[in-house]
């Protein structure tokens, strides 16, 4: 049985590397087999063959059949994707708890107070990075809104407004709860209407079609700033570059202010 390659890649989707794919597709082949016939079909070395089986049994994608010569019976694929659904939830929710019984932990402690100690001892323009990938910018984002204490000013695309609303909505409602003002300018096209309404009860949103730039302030001490057009670039590829500055930060804080008091305020145009 010849199984293609890129096939067999995708299978890792369900949690099984390259022998234990081989064996459990030959054996969907012919839903019931013994060890050796399967370790011939799937190409899979005999000598593995009973170790990559007990594997599979264990994770529930195959049943052992009582008798002799051990035959092996598939399991559907429909119920084996909901056995490792379970599974991923199930080991998803207690890695949770795991991780939530750290909070307030003397360890977490000892590292927040090794980390405090160790940034006073670091020059402030030793607090730079390059970043690299949209999901990591927007983690990056994510935790810079967390951290501020009384302003976030934000300049975006129509594209940018409407991931925001998407995924750093929740953040800006906790912002504002925490009675931080956060300010937004971007183009307001009539593909941001929906954007807009989901953020203006938390933020203050205003059009602007004469700047093109993306970058985000916080408290006027730090700043990230996107280094390509999100248009043209693909997410895996975006990139940008945070600074912990408040030098830098305020002076693009004063442009900032300076082009909101010339932008219109929010309207949603065609």
């Amino acid at each position: 049985m010849i199984v293609q390659k890129d096939f067999l890649n995708k299978l890792k989707d369900f949690g099984l590397n390259s022998y234990e794919s081989k064996l459990w597709t030959a054996l969907l082949s012919r839903g019931v087999s013994t060890a050796g016939e399967l370790s011939d079909i799937a190409n899979v070395p005999r000598s593995r063959s009973y170790d990559v089986l007990e594997s599979l049994e264990k994770k529930g994608f195959i049943i052992m059949k009582l008798g002799k010569p051990i035959k092996y019976i598939a399991v559907p694929p429909e119920e084996v994707l909901e056995r490792v659904k379970k599974k991923v939830i199930v080991e998803s929710d207690a890695q949770t708890k795991q991780l939530e019984t750290l909070r307030g932990s003397e360890i977490l402690k000892e590292l927040s107070l090794l980390h405090s100690q160790g940034v006073e001892l670091v020059e402030p323009t030793d607090l730079s990075g390059a970043l690299k990938g949209r999901s990591n910018l927007y983690n990056h984002l994510e935790s810079m809104i967390k951290s501020a204490e009384s302003t976030v000013e934000i300049m975006t695309t129509t594209e940018g407004l409407i991931r925001k609303a998407e995924t750093l909505k929740s953040f800006f409602q906790k912002a504002k709860e925490r009675k931080v003002r956060v300010r937004i300018a971007a183009p307001l096209t009539k593909e941001a209407e929906k954007a807009v309404k989901e953020l203006k009860n938390f933020v203050e949103i205003r059009h602007t079609d004469n700047i093109k730039a993306r970058f985000c302030i916080i408290d006027g001490k730090q700043v990230t700033f996107m280094l390509l057009d999100d248009a043209e670039v693909h997410p895996t590829y975006d990139s940008g570059v945070w600074v912990n500055t408040p030098f830098f930060s305020s002076a693009l804080k004063q442009m900032f202010d300076t082009e909101w008091k010339a932008m219109k305020p929010l309207e949603v145009k065609q």
